[in-house]
């Protein structure tokens, strides 16, 4: 029997990309190289220390990666692909690793975090839609779609203009 419980949460290691890849394709198929969010990870390497891996019984059945983005001139983070296996979904792996991967990133001083995705889902989370043609993703997106949560007061304001890569 399953308990969340019994899930360890751990930092993504190079060791994971491989189960990372799996559990993506398995979750979206090959459709998801179409997709908007995957030209910004195209353009830009997700930071491991805010990624995170779900493990149960040895195997990894989840993750979630961050992103640094710009949008326009102000720092975020695009979250995704957040991932689990089919037999685990609706068990709470998924918002644990959205929670620990927020908290993460609230703790290294990141100001918000956005994502593209269903807003049942993460509007429990903190998640709020952003104001519709604020935000303009490198492809098409359903602008109801595109959520922002504030990691800090005032993180989500001004957030306008094109995703791209983070300055470095």
């Amino acid at each position: 029997m399953f308990h969340l419980s019994d899930v360890r949460f751990l930092p993504e290691l190079p060791d994971h990309h491989a189960a990372i890849e799996a559990i993506a394709d398995e979750a979206f198929g090959p459709g998801r190289f179409a997709r908007a969010a995957e030209r910004v990870r195209e353009m830009a390497a997700h930071d491991p220390a805010l990624s995170f891996v779900a493990e149960h019984s040895g195997a990894i059945i989840g993750s979630v990666r961050l992103t640094p983005i710009s949008v326009g001139e102000a720092p975020s983070l695009l979250l995704g692909p957040l991932a689990v296996r089919p037999d685990y979904k609706n068990r709470g792996v998924g918002k644990a690793l959205m929670r620990l991967a927020a908290e993460a990133a609230k703790a290294s001083g990141e100001g918000s975090i956005i994502l593209v995705g269903d807003p049942p889902y993460y509007q429990p989370l903190g998640y709020r839609p952003l104001t519709q043609g604020s935000v303009t993703m490198p492809g098409p997106v359903d602008p109801r779609r595109l959520l922002g949560l504030e990691l800090a007061d005032g993180g989500l304001d001004g957030l306008a203009g094109v995703i791209g890569p983070r300055p470095v």
